[in-house]
C-alpha cells in the first residue's frame, strides 16, 4: 500500500474519529499537525450538524473542511460549497408518516439550527450530542412554510434499520433514505450524499480518487468510500461497509483512523 500520493484524508465522526465516549483523541490532533506539515487537507463528514462537528474540532475548525448533515451542506469556514434542501411538499407528505412509527422521535435540520417537536426528554438528553443548535417547536409542520430543510434525522430507541426503514422504504423512490446508525435514519434528497460532496471538495482541490484517503463505519459513508482509492472500513463497521471498503483498520476505540494516519505520515 503505497501511501506517498494521498493529498487529502477524509474521515466518518460518530464510530470512526470519535471514540465510544464521543471524544477526539490528543494524537488525532498532533496527527493533523503533521498532515498540515505535509500538505495533506483534512476534511470531516458526518451526518451530525456542522457546529456540532466543528464542536468536536473546534481548535482545527478554521483550517479543515467539513461536510455535514450526510453531504447536504459543505463548509471550508465559514465558506458555504455546497448546499442541497428537501422539498416542502415531499417533507409535509412524510412527517405524519413518521409521527405514527413506534418510539420514534426526528428532527429538521436546517443550515443554522435543528427543530424538534418531540418532548420525550429520553430522545432530548441524547440529541443534544449531535445537534447543539436546535429550537422545540410546537409542530415542524409550521418550520417547513418558511425555512429550507436539509435533511430529517429520524431516530429509534431500539434500532433504525428494523423499526424506521420498513416504515418508509416504500418512499426510497422519492428521497434518499440512510440507515446512518443503529438509532439514527436520515432522509433527504438524493443529491445529499457525501460521495457528492466529497467530489466538490475533490474538484475544489484538484485531489483525484487516487489521492484520497477515507474512514467510514456505517451506510451513509458508502458513496464517499467509493470516490477513495484508499478506503478504510473500521473493525466496529456495519459488515456492508468491510465489503465495500478497499482496507480495513482497527475499531474507533483502538485508534482506526491514527494508526492509518501515522503511516501515512511517514509515508
Amino acid at each position: 500500500m503505497d501511501l506517498s500520493n494521498v493529498k487529502l484524508v477524509v474521515s466518518d465522526m460518530d464510530g470512526t474519529l470519535l471514540n465510544s465516549k464521543g471524544e477526539v483523541s490528543p494524537l488525532f490532533f498532533k496527527l493533523f499537525k503533521k498532515l498540515q506539515e505535509k500538505n495533506i487537507t483534512f476534511c470531516a463528514a458526518s451526518g451530525r450538524q456542522y457546529h456540532s462537528i466543528v464542536d468536536k474540532l473546534a481548535t482545527i475548525k478554521d483550517d479543515i473542511y467539513v461536510i455535514a448533515e450526510n453531504g447536504a451542506i459543505a463548509k471550508k469556514a465559514d465558506k458555504i460549497l455546497l448546499q442541497e434542501s428537501l422539498e416542502a411538499s415531499k417533507i409535509e407528505k412524510i412527517i405524519p408518516i413518521l409521527r405514527d412509527i413506534e418510539d420514534t422521535n426526528f428532527v429538521l435540520c436546517t443550515k443554522d439550527a435543528a427543530f424538534i417537536e418531540s418532548k420525550d426528554e429520553r430522545f432530548i438528553g441524547y440529541f443534544k450530542e449531535y445537534y447543539h443548535n436546535y429550537n422545540k417547536v410546537d409542530d415542524l409542520l409550521d418550520v417547513v412554510k418558511h425555512t429550507p430543510i436539509l435533511k430529517i434525522a429520524v431516530y429509534n430507541f431500539k434500532s433504525s434499520e428494523a423499526y424506521i426503514l420498513p416504515a418508509i422504504k416504500h418512499l426510497e423512490n422519492e428521497y434518499l433514505l440512510k440507515v446512518s446508525g443503529k438509532n439514527w435514519l436520515d432522509i433527504s434528497t438524493d443529491k445529499a450524499n457525501k460521495g457528492n460532496a466529497l467530489r466538490q471538495v475533490q474538484n475544489l482541490l484538484n485531489v483525484s480518487k487516487k489521492e484520497t484517503m477515507v474512514f467510514g463505519d456505517y451506510h451513509n459513508d458508502i458513496e464517499m468510500l467509493k470516490e477513495a482509492a484508499f478506503s478504510f472500513s473500521m473493525e466496529n463497521a456495519h459488515k456492508d461497509i468491510t465489503e465495500i471498503a478497499n482496507y480495513a483498520t482497527t475499531s474507533n476505540d483502538n485508534f482506526g483512523v491514527e494508526s492509518v494516519l501515522e503511516k501515512l505520515v511517514k509515508a
